[in-house]
């Protein structure tokens, strides 16, 4: 089931893409849900990117099937496309153009030919909502690394897409970048665009998605929620200016110890804090223990494609 709540935008079942004896994406059930923000995560060389442009009719499968807005992809690609937006292996555009130029032209080529009594203002709508509104005439190579990825985020925002596909949309941005455009896509979201987000960032992930997929070799090894995958461990940390006291008081429930630092087998923190507190003991810090998104994708995937480790001794 989709943590979107809404019925299905995007669906793959057995998708693979085999490029002569390499397989590039193997066997993929992908299910994103309409209001779903949904990381997909993996290594370099996992299979996220030939995936997403499978879904955009760019490349071909080898079998399985795609189905985006209840629509055949490639078949019914051209029905698609205009109600998807999407940055893909970067920002594209013409560099000795301007970026207003730039996307003028794409809104020209775009779905319905926008009109151009018109163009002018969703030209503008989407500069400011990436904020390149009070951008200059100067060249895109003139453009910092930020500043394309602000516009390849504008070009695909150009014509209010359904669905939202974005590959390392935070690329080159300082902190304060990445905050803003973290809360675009949850404005976006709100408005009803479902978003599809590829990115190395598990912080971000983390912090922005409720869904995720974890692919490895070509292969979706996680697809849950959020909430899910961040679920309570069945244990608490605490931290007491008492804890060898503590240690004693519970008997063998304490299971990890670094300094005032426990870890302590318990399922409810507050009932497990009542304990201790009606025990004399001073407690600073508690909290329910929970996974990492980065804990689980590495324990889920293998070595990065872009690694290449000496042989072993001998080997």
């Amino acid at each position: 089931m989709s943590g979107g709540g809404g019925g299905p935008i995007v669906v793959t079942r057995g998708l693979t893409k085999q490029y002569g004896r390499v397989v590039a994406v193997r066997d993929v059930d992908l299910d994103v849900g309409a209001g779903d923000r949904y990381g997909l995560l993996g290594p370099n060389g996992s299979g996220k990117t030939t995936l997403v442009r499978m879904l955009l009719g760019l490349v071909f499968a080898t079998s399985g099937r795609i189905e985006v807005m209840g629509r055949p992809i490639p078949r019914r690609t051209g029905e698609v496309l205009p109600l998807v937006g999407a940055m893909v292996e970067g920002p594209g555009a013409y560099g000795h153009l301007s970026g207003r130029a730039n996307l003028a032209l794409l809104d020209a080529s775009g779905p319905g030919r926008g009109s151009r009594r018109t163009r002018r203002r969703r030209v503008d709508e989407a500069l400011e909502r990436v904020g390149l509104g009070g951008v200059d005439d100067r060249p895109v190579k003139a453009y910092s690394l930020g500043m394309r990825q602000r516009l390849g985020l504008a070009a695909a925002l150009l014509h209010a897409p359904r669905l939202l596909i974005l590959d390392e949309p935070t690329n080159g941005l300082d902190p304060r970048g990445i905050r803003e455009v973290r809360d675009l896509l949850r404005a976006l979201n709100e408005d009803g665009t479902t978003i599809l987000l590829c990115s190395h960032l598990l912080g971000e992930v983390e912090e922005l998605c409720t869904r995720v997929g974890v692919m490895d070799r070509g292969r979706l090894v996680l697809q849950r929620d959020m909430a899910d995958v961040r679920a309570p461990t069945g244990r608490v940390e605490v931290r007491t200016p008492d804890a060898a006291r503590v240690v004693a008081l519970l008997d063998g429930r304490v299971e990890h110890r670094d300094g005032d630092r426990l870890l302590v087998r318990a399922a409810d923190a507050a009932e497990l804090n009542a304990r201790l507190v009606a025990g004399g003991l001073r407690v600073t810090e508690i909290r329910p223990q929970r996974h990492t998104l980065e804990e689980v994708v590495l324990s889920l995937t293998g070595a990065s494609a872009d690694r290449f480790d000496r042989p072993a001794e001998g080997a």
